[in-house]
Order: structure tokens, then sequence, then C-alpha cells
């Protein structure tokens, strides 16, 4: 499970909680993702998410800035398909996890020819966040694209719990996130409820 941020869903001073919580639950991938930061502000926030994330065992990716990820330490870098080429990326950095937003079966094969480790492909049902991109690529274009690459696939868009079965079942590695954890009331609880899927317990007496 690919968890990905969105400090905008929370009040001022609860980010950095909510993240702790989603951690706590199971969480072992986290993509930070805030598009409108200034790199300063992007990479103080990544510095404070490190510590997190590697007590917890988890790897920390960053959207689109390789510069940041490489300055916080993360383990990779999040790329999108009008980002620098995951080629370009792996020449320069080889250390770093390199994933490709994907959005057509084309696109997915490019990404792994490039040197990408993983996609995501979306959206894959209706949700708000992946409006730009049109409408819910639906399960069958997911089957065609898990089939046409042997890179993880995670499937990204809309997925609920009661989705997650039914997207594993077209060939999907994994599935990233937003929404379906960060608007939970009980945030812990909701991410070990969708790690069951992947881990079974992964949550720790405290």
């Amino acid at each position: 499970m690919y968890l990905i941020t969105d400090r905008e869903l929370f009040p001022r001073g609860k980010f950095l909680s909510a993240v702790r919580a989603a951690l706590e639950g199971g969480v072992r991938a986290l993509q930070l993702r805030e598009k409108d930061l200034p790199p300063g502000e992007l990479l103080q926030l990544a510095k404070r998410l490190r510590p997190l994330t590697r007590k917890h065992g988890a790897l920390l990716f960053i959207n689109d800035r390789v510069d940041i990820a490489e300055m916080c330490g993360a383990d990779g870098v999040h790329l999108t398909e009008k980002s620098v080429s995951a080629r370009d990326v792996r020449e320069k950095f080889p250390h770093l996890l390199i994933g490709v937003s994907t959005h057509d079966e084309e696109g997915a094969k490019r990404a792994q020819q490039e040197g990408a480790d993983f996609i995501t492909f979306s959206p894959i049902f209706e949700t708000p966040s992946k409006k730009s991109y049109g409408p819910p690529q639906g399960l069958l274009k997911l089957a065609q694209v898990t089939r046409s690459v042997h890179i993880p696939v995670l499937a990204l868009g809309g997925i609920g719990r009661g989705q997650v079965q039914s997207v594993l079942d077209q060939g999907a590695y994994g599935i990233a996130l937003i929404s379906g954890i960060w608007n939970s009331t009980h945030i812990r609880n909701e991410a070990f409820e969708y790690m069951k899927f992947f881990a079974g317990d992964t949550r720790h007496d405290r």
C-alpha cells in the first residue's frame, strides 16, 4: 500500500500526527506530494517526515523533485509523465527507487522501458483527485496494463476497502491511496484494515 500525502486535508499542525498514525497502522510506503509548496518548505517538510518513516521501517518517496529526494535522504522519487524521464534519473541517481504515474498502456510500457521500478495506474474508479485525467479506467484496462508490463503496478483512484480485492484480482501488485486513508476519523485503524489485504496484522501494541 502506497500512501500519498495531502496536507490540505488537515487543520494546521495536524499533518505530521496524521502521518504518524498511518505509519503506526502499517503503511510502509509514503509519497510526499505537496505541489504547492516552494522548494525550501518542501525540503523542510521532507526532513521532518524522514525520521518518522525510518522509525517505522517505511519507504519515503518525493513527488517529482529528485533534488529534494537527494537532500532529505529519501528512498526514492515519484515522477509524472511530464517529469524528467526515469532513464535520466536512473543514470544520475542509481540508488533511488523510481515510481512513475501512468494513465494508459502506452505510458506504462514507456515507464518500464525507461527503467521505472514501479508505476501507478489511474484513475481506476471515480475520484475527485484524478478528474483531470478523464473518466475512470476501470478494472478491464487495469488488467490490460498489468499484463503488458512486468514491473509492479499500483492501482490508484477511488479504491475503498470494498474494491481492494477486485483490483488485486486484475493483477495489481498493490494500491495507492489518498483520501481512502486521510479522510478517515481513525487513520491508524483504517490503515490497519487496508493492510490486512497485504500483510495481515501489522499493528504493534503500544
